[in-house]
């Protein structure tokens, strides 16, 4: 009997390994929580009560830096096995399988940082879908939408009231240490594109400053602004998911206004309320993306 309370005991309860890689994923138990609609605290009750099981650490955690150890390691894949055959059985006892093509329009910053774990567990969840992506700025993704080109849109929303929040991604002024752009008069602006929500906001944030300043280099390619800061060309304002180590980030210190966030939202077209991909890729987005904190 002791032997098969022992036996039980070391049983891998599916709600613990979707903790567990869900966390992985995200890369944090902040991230992770929202998504498995969690507290970070039950969450952290989950992946202790699978290393309970296992009988050894899974994770080195500290307030910034999450590592698989070897047995997280040696684990994580027979986690993901075990999670999707549960989701296949799920599907061949309730229903056939979603099937069709969705177009997903998403601008580099947004999909370097935050579109792989939204991928991974869609493509888990629905294999038989095709998935083609767009990748271009939101001024070219909207239209795009309207006129049924692609089927949803993670994007900056650009007008009130228009599509589901995620969340807000803040803007940071950026700029090469070595070459102190920020001192220079009128202040040297690399900008996205005429028409973009961030060039809306960094113009109307300077002129309430009353600053003088001047456009050196404007681009839709993330790619070109982060070069125009790192020559010293200008200072750039960048999403804060895209900047790269070598820029430094600016503030009212260095005589810049603070900028307001981007609102990121997700985005569909008309031409797609008929398609169940599209709808499980909408619900996809907001499952994974969406937090909890934001209205």
């Amino acid at each position: 009997m002791e032997a098969l309370h022992s036996l039980h005991s070391q049983d891998l309860q599916l709600d613990w390994l979707r903790s567990f890689v869900s966390v992985v994923d995200a890369g944090s138990l902040t991230a992770a929580a929202p998504q498995l609609h969690r507290s970070q605290s039950a969450l952290s009750m989950q992946l202790k009560k699978l290393e309970a099981a296992v009988g050894r650490p899974l994770l080195t955690r500290d307030a910034r830096h999450l590592a698989l150890t070897a047995t997280g390691r040696l684990l994580l894949p027979h986690a993901r096995g075990l999670l999707e055959a549960h989701h296949a059985a799920q599907q061949a006892l309730h229903g056939p399988a979603v099937l069709g093509r969705v177009v997903l329009g998403v601008p580099d910053d947004y999909a370097v940082a935050y579109l792989a774990p939204v991928l991974r567990a869609f493509a888990a969840r629905h294999p038989q879908v095709e998935l083609s992506l767009v990748c271009e700025q939101s001024t070219s993704l909207v239209p795009k939408l309207r006129r049924g080109e692609i089927d949803l849109a993670l994007a900056t929303r650009d007008r009130a009231g228009t599509g589901s929040l995620l969340f807000r991604e803040p803007l940071v002024w950026v700029a090469a240490a070595a070459h102190q752009a920020w001192r220079r008069e009128p202040l040297p602006l690399a900008l996205y594109e005429p028409g973009s929500r961030a060039r809306k906001l960094v113009t109307a944030a300077l002129a309430a400053q009353r600053r003088l300043h001047r456009v050196v280099y404007h681009s839709p390619s993330l790619a070109g602004q982060i070069a125009a800061a790192e020559s010293g060309l200008a200072v750039a304002v960048l999403t804060r998911c895209s900047v790269p180590a070598g820029l430094m980030v600016l503030d009212k210190r260095h005589g810049l206004p603070a900028l307001p966030p981007l609102d990121v939202v997700v985005l569909r077209s008309r031409a797609s309320a008929a398609s169940e991909a599209a709808q499980a890729m909408h619900e996809q987005l907001l499952l994974t993306l969406g937090r909890a904190d934001e209205p």
